[in-house]
């Protein structure tokens, strides 16, 4: 009976002490999740502090400090395992404001959309932390300055859209090197600068790599070259917008083997001559091209 009851308690002992070292792990995980939550709620609250204009009342009416919950707070979607804000979408919401350095504390940040406002100024450099985005939307802000080298740095990112802001300078090599991009939109920006045919031919063999479905690189004014032959392999291809630049002499009929294409803009380029007959076997949508530069036969649409 002695041996049963010491080994009884012995055992006792030892579940009290699993016990406890459980409670304690929850203890710390909780902590640890309550300082992530902070942190980031810490991040959208500068966020709200940078913000000069709300129009629409969104973020002074819900994002506040007494409802403690960030994840229930207007565009911000979180993650159910950690509960750490992933995705941060303020598009269409009328704000008018910067971006302060704060927001490079979002660490787990997949998409950060703040499309069709007027946020301005520069990019902080502390936007390269966020090492797990995979989209970025800033188009139809007043974004201006140069774009920034450390975009290179985003190796998950797949979407980059800089429509219509006020960027200038010219597009950072670092960017060309993103083997994940699948969408790259830096129309209607203030964009100069020389590239060399080798540098089109770089983004080209990229697309194709990773099946683009939209290139749009204009205007970047490209300088003195013509659109690499090397367009034929990218056979996922359904837009090609090209527009804005300084691309001569004929467009290339391996075009036409690009059998998924519905949009072609290569206006207000220096094209010259006629299509090939073999642009008539697309199922064209939309065709563009600058007049009266440009003589168009043999295109058949097709829906």
């Amino acid at each position: 009976m002695d041996d049963y009851y010491v080994s009884n308690r012995v055992i006792t002992a030892d579940y009290t002490t699993f016990s406890t070292s459980i409670d304690s792990r929850l203890n710390m995980s909780s902590v640890a999740a309550q300082t992530n939550i902070s942190t980031d709620q810490s991040a959208l609250l500068a966020l709200k502090s940078h913000i000069t204009i709300d129009a629409q009342n969104i973020l002074t009416t819900n994002w506040s400090t007494s409802n403690s919950d960030i994840c229930n707070w207007v565009g911000v979607t979180c993650s159910v395992h950690h509960l750490r804000v992933t995705a941060l979408n303020l598009s269409y919401m009328g704000l008018t404001g910067t971006i302060p350095p704060h927001l490079g504390n979002l660490s787990f940040l997949v998409a950060l959309e703040f499309r069709n406002n007027s946020f301005g100024g520069t990019l902080p450099t502390e936007l390269s932390h966020l090492r797990r985005l995979k989209f970025i939307s800033f188009g139809f802000n007043e974004f201006k300055g140069t774009i920034p080298s450390w975009f290179g740095s985003l190796s998950k990112l797949q979407t980059l859209d800089l429509y219509g802001n006020q960027f200038s300078g010219s597009i950072p090599n670092a960017i060309f090197n993103l083997s994940a991009l699948q969408v790259l939109n830096l129309r209607n920006n203030e964009l100069s600068g020389t590239y060399s045919q080798t540098s089109c031919q770089t983004i080209y063999l990229e697309i194709f790599v990773i099946h683009y479905f939209t290139f749009v690189l204009t205007p970047c004014y490209l300088s003195a070259s013509t659109i690499p032959r090397e367009v034929e392999k990218l056979t996922m291809l359904q837009e090609i917008l090209l527009g804005y630049n300084n691309f001569e002499g004929s467009i290339a009929r391996e075009i036409g083997n690009l059998t998924m294409l519905k949009r072609i803009f290569l206006d207000f380029n220096m094209f010259e001559g006629t299509t090939h007959s073999t642009l008539s076997f697309l199922c064209i949508i939309r065709l563009m091209l600058d007049v009266p530069h440009f003589y168009v036969y043999h295109i058949v649409t097709r829906s």
